[in-house]
């Protein structure tokens, strides 16, 4: 039986059913909804726990008569339905299953405006305000604390490592930018990382960190605590607490920068390079590996070839490129039937300039393991050439160099160049060394920019087209 199936709930009867209308409406706006382009048909319960019991109505009286103010909250495992293809009558399935922290309040005071998801009108919440509860610094007070006393609520678990202390009390916020997770600092100290999108299982995102961290990598921040879902047997990863690295600023801000001052990035790309390499290296050394041959390396090009046909189906306007970018992945089959091999071992899986954390002091650190999370969990916990992360990078670059206002020649292909230089100095190998599978990955990569920026982001289109016509042609 399915974890969806069988709900693990400590709250009101009806909670979901009270709060389905308002979720429907709000759910897709957000920045980390998958199911965009296809509306939300219903929801199903894979689990709820009650944090903090919800305020009563009317509320109760303080000195002098005033209401007080109460607050409720409500940790969620929701599953989304949606139909395959936006299209009336089409047919349903139950979707991506999201982590959602639900306050609850009479009225909702200005400061948290920005957080709220709407009134609900029957219910066991009925005539309470609803809300994202990370936008509130009480909730996510709550969640702090229960990792610092490594707390067991309902089907929620919070873990620490042994040796690590949380100190009570640190003032928390909210991160706003956009990404496909939300993020809380708490006081300058740590980060909490709760993952949106939900899968069961073992979570990159928090077993390639311990690997590293036990492996004595400083490459990679050590996770601190981390917080769980036990549901049928299995652990749900929700969310992991990690030291924040104050000051530090993200590759991909501190490129543009560079760029908009017409500066030369080389030197810190050759420094990423060995950055990612330590990082391999590392990982090698924490976890098994394995030799890719000719059988391992068909099923891997067959994938590559399944998610160009989907795209081609999906952007119409790959279709003129679709032989050329083929070419790259048959090369590759062709390669490992002449009898070539290839070392495959964990890595990142979804590297690029945002993922990499430079310090004051100049070092780099990588972060944000989960992987693509479009893919499914099995596939990105699965040994992978190094290449994979090689050339996530690369196609990092070329988004830089697009992005500038005012271009900078030949700026994509110098970094890209220190790159790989700066890679080889630590591993021993240039990526550059292996042209035909670095061809495959950037091509497999470009494709799924693609169909992101087709779906999510449009304008940006243009910037992995680019790439497309350049690896189309690049084995002619």
């Amino acid at each position: 039986m399915s974890e969806a199936a069988t709900p693990t709930v400590t709250a009101p009867p009806g909670l979901l059913a009270s709060l389905d209308p308002l979720l429907r409406e709000w759910l897709p706006r957000q920045r980390w909804f998958a199911g965009k382009g296809r509306p939300v048909t219903g929801f199903s319960l894979v689990a709820a726990t009650e944090l903090l019991p919800s305020p009563r109505l009317p509320a109760p009286l303080g000195q002098g008569g005033a209401p007080l103010s109460r607050l409720g909250l409500y940790h969620l495992l929701v599953r989304a339905h949606q139909p395959l293809v936006p299209a009336p009558g089409a047919p349903e399935q139950p979707g991506d299953c999201y982590q959602l922290l639900i306050g609850v309040r009479e009225a909702l005071p200005p400061r948290l405006a920005p957080a709220l998801i709407g009134h609900v009108t029957e219910g066991p919440l009925a005539g309470r305000t609803v809300y994202d509860a990370l936008y509130d610094a009480r909730p996510a007070e709550v969640l702090l604390e229960a990792l610092r006393t490594r707390a067991r609520i309902g089907r929620l678990r919070f873990e620490r490592e042994a040796d690590q202390e949380i100190r009570a009390g640190l003032v928390p916020r909210l991160m706003t930018a956009e990404q496909s997770n939300s993020s809380v600092v708490y006081g300058d100290t740590f980060i909490l990382k709760l993952l949106r999108r939900i899968v069961p299982g073992v979570n990159p995102d928090l077993e390639l960190p311990l690997a590293l961290a036990r492996a004595g990598c400083p490459r990679v921040p050590a996770p601190t605590a981390w917080m769980t879902a036990d549901l049928a047997g299995r652990p749900w990863v929700l969310g992991v607490l990690q030291p924040y690295m104050q000051g530090a600023t993200d590759g991909w801000e501190l490129a543009l920068r560079e760029l908009a001052k017409g500066e030369d990035f080389a030197a810190e790309a050759r420094a990423l390079g060995r950055a990612t390499a330590e990082v391999h290296t590392a990982l090698a050394r924490a976890l098994p590996t394995v030799t890719l041959g000719h059988s391992q390396l068909r099923q891997l090009v067959e994938g590559m070839v399944e998610r160009l046909e989907a795209a081609v189906q999906a952007v119409p306007v790959l279709r003129p490129y679709a032989p050329g970018l083929r070419s790259a992945f048959t090369a590759l089959d062709d390669l490992a039937a002449e009898g070539h091999t290839w070392t495959a071992q964990r890595v990142h899986g979804d590297l690029h300039l945002g993922q990499c954390l430079r310090s004051p002091s100049g070092e780099w650190s990588l972060i944000d393991f989960e992987g693509e999370p479009a893919r499914p969990l099995a596939e990105r916990r699965m040994p992978q050439p190094p290449v994979r992360d090689i050339a996530g990078m690369l196609r990092s670059f070329d988004y830089a160099a697009h992005s500038a206002e005012s271009p900078v020649p030949g700026w994509a292909e110098t970094c890209r160049a220190a790159y790989c230089s700066g890679y080889a100095e630590v591993s021993g190998r240039d990526p550059r060394t292996d042209p035909v599978m670095l061809r495959a990955y950037e091509t497999d990569k470009a494709i799924y920019e693609v169909v992101y920026e087709a779906r999510h982001r449009p304008d940006w289109l243009p910037v992995p087209l680019s790439a497309v016509r350049r690896l189309a042609t690049a084995g002619v």
